[in-house]
């Protein structure tokens, strides 16, 4: 299961906070890292720290040298807050679990459902609005059942 970061924040010192597409935002200092990656302590220099960037979903990156996964921050980082979700993001999230769960690709989806990959990866990052029709279409595709719960 990997997770997607959707946001990037600069605090004190080395720590950072993400925002996950899940909804929740997890706190990290880099410093925990500086022992086993020595390279990592050049980010004790704020305006290297403040230039990193998000590197698509998966990844923070600062120069050739110095980068991590998004993952890493999830699995060890503290929780400090849940934000609510739009219902695009939570079909995000759910059809980008349910697909990793089986191991299957963006590309495998999208020639078993008919429905176009570029189209796929827009829905699993939140930004296109699939109808139930669409969804359900992926989710039989990967051999599930798509069940909605109304609370």
């Amino acid at each position: 299961m990997f997770h997607k970061a959707i946001a990037l924040e600069f605090n004190e010192g080395t720590s950072l906070e993400v925002t996950f597409q899940n909804g929740e935002v997890k706190l990290y200092d880099m410093s925990v890292l500086f022992d086993k990656y020595p390279q990592l302590s050049s980010l004790k220099n704020r305006d290297l720290f403040l230039s990193g960037k998000l590197a698509g979903a998966y990844g923070i990156i600062w120069n050739d040298e110095i980068d991590i996964e998004v993952e890493t921050i999830y699995e060890d980082g503290v929780t400090i807050k849940t934000l609510p979700v739009s219902a695009n993001h939570l079909v995000a999230h759910a059809i980008a679990e349910a697909r990793g769960k089986i191991d299957m690709s963006q590309k495998d989806l999208a020639l078993k459902s008919g429905i176009d990959q570029s189209d796929i990866s827009k829905i699993e990052r939140g930004v296109a609005n699939p109808s139930v029709n669409t969804i359900e279409k992926l989710v039989k595709a990967m051999g599930m059942k798509l069940t909605i719960t109304i609370r």
